[in-house]
């Protein structure tokens, strides 16, 4: 089975590479460092005897495992720590970490390019962030006596299904695997109704709850508005993806009929994207500026606001009133995003219909109407009339918001125990 695998790997490892180092606007650079995906993997500097591997493919699962990793390294600060992503905007989100951790890309997953890495960096445990399972690193990893965790893992129902038409696929993902921490029951479930011994499953929750928004990035989103203006009002679109720009501008164009001084942050997901926007901005006739060329306050004739950086997420969302996630309004392509950054921001919510790959936090923040489902721009506009005319609605649904997030932390201190 492994052997048909790598077959099948090596005729879509070069699309795959191209895909990844295809040169696009605002993306960062691999350079000389493309090599590091063939293993050829600089030797860490000033490693202990204890190296810990964590792998966060690119830059969600690299912000959600920054806190257990920076608690990781206070509990045991003599380890040496490497964090491979796969993608180059993965590897600048790790470099934000701190600089007790170390860098490397992940290996494309060919056995030789594994046992490479393996060999060079001599990690005794690796960390797995969701469910990012490679059948030769997994092996790779066994045969070297490596213990695997994954972590902060989900099995959806549609995974779950089609795992169990093959059956002997995941049996060669999870046999290496020495433990699972998994965010609910129904994802511990799952895995064990795959086939995984119960001593394995553990629920810890999610660690995307333990979410920890520091002072100085409240301080830049309260900045941020002040140069905007107090009053005004101001509605994010975060995360948008290919096709969702037009129905977020056709929306607030409408909007704008009746609220003329309404305030519209965008913020693209992918950094190519960003100059595609703004001209899909201004071609629908909207006076816009990009974050990267305002250098003082916000026009008061601006009517849509480019978030054109990177790593700026929580300012943009912390400057605004009401948070509309993007990744939701393209069927089931995308899934959604994370609600929980706005949540913890008390933000009201509002997302697209497809939110499966988030259909927890977002349930939850539904129960207690601090999230509106919006199917379309109608009910786009819809939603944001009634939030921006209502402040009093809007401090409501943040607050709950807010308080989902609180009372559902804990994964962190869980899962470290575990590790």
């Amino acid at each position: 089975m492994r052997i048909l695998y790598t077959l099948l790997l090596t005729l879509v490892s070069p699309f795959f590479l191209y895909s990844l180092y295809k040169s696009k606007p605002n993306k960062p650079k691999f350079g000389k460092r493309w090599l590091e995906h063939f293993g050829f993997t600089p030797r860490l500097n000033d490693s202990s005897d204890h190296v810990v591997w964590f792998h966060t493919v690119s830059v969600g699962e690299t912000i959600a495992a920054t806190p257990l990793i920076k608690a990781y390294h206070q509990c045991y600060p003599t380890h040496t720590i490497v964090v491979t992503t796969t993608t180059s905007t993965g590897a600048e989100q790790a470099t934000k970490i701190g600089d007790f951790v170390q860098h490397r890309y992940m290996p494309v997953d060919f056995s030789w390019t594994v046992r490479r890495f393996i060999t060079i960096v001599k990690p005794q445990k690796l960390f797995i962030m969701e469910t990012e399972l490679w059948p030769n690193t997994l092996t790779m990893a066994a045969q070297q006596h490596i213990e695997v965790t994954i972590l902060n893992a989900r099995l959806s129902e549609r995974s779950f299904l089609r795992y169990k038409k093959f059956q002997a696929v995941f049996n060669l993902l999870s046999n290496p695997i020495s433990q699972i921490l998994c965010q609910t029951q129904a994802d511990a479930d799952r895995f064990i109704a795959l086939g995984i011994a119960t001593r394995k499953v553990q629920v810890t929750g999610s660690l995307k709850f333990d979410i920890d928004i520091s002072p100085a990035v409240i301080e830049s989103g309260y900045k941020l508005r002040e140069s905007i203006g107090i009053n005004r009002p101001v509605w994010i679109v975060a995360s948008t993806h290919q096709g969702e720009d037009d129905i977020i501008l056709s929306a607030h164009k409408k909007l704008l009929e009746k609220r003329g001084d309404l305030l519209l942050i965008i913020v693209p997901r992918h950094p190519e994207r960003f100059d595609q926007v703004a001209q899909l901005s201004e071609q629908q006739g909207l006076k816009i500026q990009r974050r990267t060329t305002t250098k003082q306050a916000i026009d008061s004739l601006t009517q849509v606001f480019i978030g054109d950086t990177m790593g700026e997420m929580l300012t943009f969302i912390g400057a605004a009133d009401i948070c509309f996630m993007g990744g939701s309004l393209i069927g089931e392509k995308v899934g959604g995003h994370n609600l929980l950054e706005p949540a913890a921001l008390a933000k009201p919510c509002l997302t697209g219909p497809s939110y499966y790959n988030f259909k927890l936090i977002t349930e939850q923040l539904l129960t207690v109407n601090a999230c509106t489902i919006c199917n379309d721009s109608e009910a786009i506009i819809t939603a944001v009339e009634q939030l921006i005319g209502d402040k009093n609605l809007q401090l409501y649904a943040g607050d709950a918001a807010l308080q989902i997030v609180n009372t559902s932390k804990g994964a962190l201190q869980k899962t470290l125990q575990l590790l």
